[in-house]
């Protein structure tokens, strides 16, 4: 658990400090004093603060965000007296329009360049690496949530809508079903194309919170064994490489999925096992095996490719999967509100984020993660609310379109009934976050 919150808040306070600088740089490069420049919130009091000219660096104790404060503008402070006095030429609101946009989008603009950098970089350090759909001879096994949608044992994926399923990766299907309103799924049955037709329901029980993370299929592939574990109870029995495992105490397991299935069954009983050895030679071994310990081999699995790129080519992929992550996070924004996907199996607070990132510490997920994070932050952070940075950035836009600049007193009571639809959204998705632990 400490692992998965030390993870959730180095992730947070990266993408909240580089989103603060986003306003704060341009705000001085025109001359607008910041008063505050704070990681986290901090009600009441502060974890730690430092006066350093004009601006106050302080870390907050809530950990949930951060702010800048600038001087003339209405924010989550509220402070409503430095707006009551004449404008000063220092201020937020005695800047121009055009200077005062470019502030407020620095935040946003920041994150999606980090997003896109950071997908980048995850390019470039691991490459990408992936089984192709043909190198899964002998179809999928499937499971309860694969079944729901009609794949059946020894199917051959072929397309997903008109997406053909080229790569071996289940998130395409949920993909194409849940984001791009894919209506079929081509499988190739006993030597036969079959359509499957999936509607709303699908797409519903994809999508559902209680089946997030589950499995929908998996490569059906033999049970030969690729490497001995040292000191394992496969040491022991004389397992070798190559070895193909086809029965435990007479129940037949031709593929690996089954032999997992009954291993388990047979966990603290005494078995047999049979194998065979140089494609010939039929071999068995009596063993027993607690329930929490494992026989100690890994499996021969479909080959996979693995690719690496250059520092440019991987830039522009970085760029290329982070605008397709971001497209595919406004389709699914759009379908919460049409009612194609249900919010309240979609939405979660910083308890359902901060799950994702494990509970083991793995670099590669955790930029992913982070990636990801920083460009959902400033897709929200664009959404027209007041309080919200798109919520000043929609009135700017107004001012410079119309040349009438909004009142004070409108930006104040608007920012209040911002913060208030924000409030009530973060309840929301943490109630439904605590109901969903009960």
């Amino acid at each position: 658990m400490w692992i998965t919150i030390a993870q959730f808040i180095l992730s947070l306070s990266i993408l909240v400090v580089l989103h603060e600088f986003g306003h704060f740089l341009p705000a001085k490069w025109f001359k607008t004093r910041v008063e505050k420049f704070y990681l986290f919130f901090n009600p009441y009091f502060s974890l730690f603060k430092k006066q350093i000219g004009e601006t106050e660096w302080g870390i907050g104790w809530l950990p949930l965000g951060g702010y800048v404060k600038i001087s003339g503008m209405i924010d989550e402070s509220m402070d409503k007296e430095q707006m009551e006095g004449p404008v000063q030429p220092w201020e937020f609101r005695a800047k121009k329009a055009w200077q005062r946009l470019i502030i407020m989008v620095g935040g946003v603009t920041v994150n999606f360049v980090l997003g896109f950098f950071l997908f980048g970089i995850i390019i470039f350090t691991w490459g990408k690496s992936y089984i192709p759909a043909e190198n899964v001879t002998e179809g999928i096994y499937v499971d309860s949530l694969g079944i729901e949608l009609g794949l059946q044992d020894g199917d051959q994926i072929l397309k997903v809508g008109d997406t053909p399923f080229e790569k071996f990766n289940q998130g395409i299907i949920f993909r194409e079903l849940a984001i791009n309103d894919a209506k079929t799924i081509s499988v190739q049955r006993n030597g036969q194309e079959v359509q499957l037709p999936m509607t709303e329901d699908h797409v519903f029980m994809l999508t559902s919170h209680s089946n997030g993370g589950k499995q929908l299929f998996g490569p059906r592939i033999p049970t030969v064994i690729n490497e001995v574990m040292e000191a394992s109870k496969a040491a022991e029995l004389g397992l070798k490489t190559g070895d193909q495992l086809i029965a435990i105490n007479g129940k037949q397991t031709q593929y690996f999925h089954e032999f997992q299935e009954v291993l388990a069954e047979s966990k603290g009983k005494a078995s047999t096992l049979s194998y065979i050895r140089n494609n010939t030679d039929t071999l068995s071994a009596d063993f027993t095996i607690g329930q929490e310990d494992i026989l100690g081999f890994t499996n021969v699995m479909p080959a996979t490719v693995a690719e690496t790129f250059g520092f440019g080519r991987s830039m522009i992929m970085g760029v290329q999967q982070g605008v397709r992550f971001l497209t595919d996070q406004i389709k699914a924004f759009g379908k919460m509100f049409t009612g194609k996907i249900k919010a309240k199996d979609s939405l979660g607070s910083f308890i359902t984020i901060g799950k994702q990132f494990g509970t083991t510490w793995n670099w590669r997920r955790f930029w992913n993660m982070t990636a990801m994070l920083s460009i959902i932050l400033a897709f929200l952070n664009l959404l027209p609310i007041p309080a919200l940075d798109g919520g000043y950035v929609m009135f700017l836009i107004y001012e410079v379109v119309s040349g009438r600049k909004p009142s004070d007193k409108f930006m104040e009571y608007s920012t209040m009934v911002g913060f208030f639809i924000l409030m009530i959204f973060m309840l929301y998705a943490i109630g439904l976050d605590i109901s969903r632990l009960f």
